[in-house]
C-alpha cells in the first residue's frame, strides 16, 4: 500500500484490534479495554512508518482509597509504579526500546510511550499491550489492607473472579 494510504490503513488497523475507538479526526483513539484513560495518537513518520504516542492516565494511590493515605506512603506508591512501568521490556510484539516518561499531574500520573513502527498492525498492538502493561503495573502494586474506591475497587473484583475461574 501507498503511502498515501497510510491514514485509512492505520485506521482499518485499530478497527480491526478490537479495542480501540476513535476519539476524533486526528488520529486520536482511546483505549475501551481499560478502567484508565489510554490514549494513542497515530500520525505519520519517515519511510512509510507509523509514530505512535501512547498516553495512559492512572489516579495517585491516594485518589482511588476510601481511607487517608499517609504523604510517606503515597510517595513510595508513586516511586514504587515509575520503577515497575519504565521496565517494560518484552512486552511488546515489535523490537523497541523504550524511555517512557512519568509524571505526576494533580491526582493523577501520566505514562507515556512513544514508538514508531512500519507495520501498523503490530504498532497497534504493541499500543494496546503498552496499554495494558501500565494497567497491570498499577495493579500489581496496590497495597492490601485500604478501602478502594472506583477503577481500583472494580479491577480488583474482576481479578478476583478471574482468578477464582481457575480454582480447582
Amino acid at each position: 500500500m501507498s503511502e498515501t494510504d497510510l491514514p485509512g490503513r492505520v485506521r482499518r488497523a485499530f478497527a480491526d484490534h478490537g479495542s480501540f475507538e476513535p476519539a476524533d479526526d486526528d488520529g486520536v483513539w482511546t483505549s475501551e479495554t481499560t478502567a484508565f484513560d489510554g490514549r494513542v495518537r497515530a500520525e505519520p513518520a519517515p519511510e512509510g512508518r507509523v509514530r505512535f504516542a501512547v498516553t495512559v492516565r492512572v489516579p495517585i494511590l491516594s485518589a482511588t482509597t476510601a481511607d487517608d493515605v499517609a504523604e510517606v506512603v503515597e510517595e513510595g506508591w508513586t516511586e514504587t509504579f515509575e520503577l515497575r512501568v519504565v521496565d517494560v521490556g518484552g512486552v511488546t510484539r515489535g523490537d523497541h526500546e523504550f524511555d517512557p516518561t512519568v509524571a505526576v499531574d494533580g491526582d493523577e500520573i501520566v505514562v507515556e510511550f512513544e514508538l514508531t513502527e512500519i507495520n501498523e498492525r503490530r504498532g497497534v498492538d504493541d499500543a494496546g499491550a503498552l496499554v495494558d502493561f501500565v494497567e497491570g503495573t498499577y495493579v500489581q502494586g496496590v497495597i492490601p489492607g485500604y478501602e478502594y474506591t472506583e477503577p481500583v475497587a472494580g479491577l480488583l473484583s474482576a481479578a478476583r473472579q478471574q482468578g477464582n475461574d481457575g480454582a480447582v
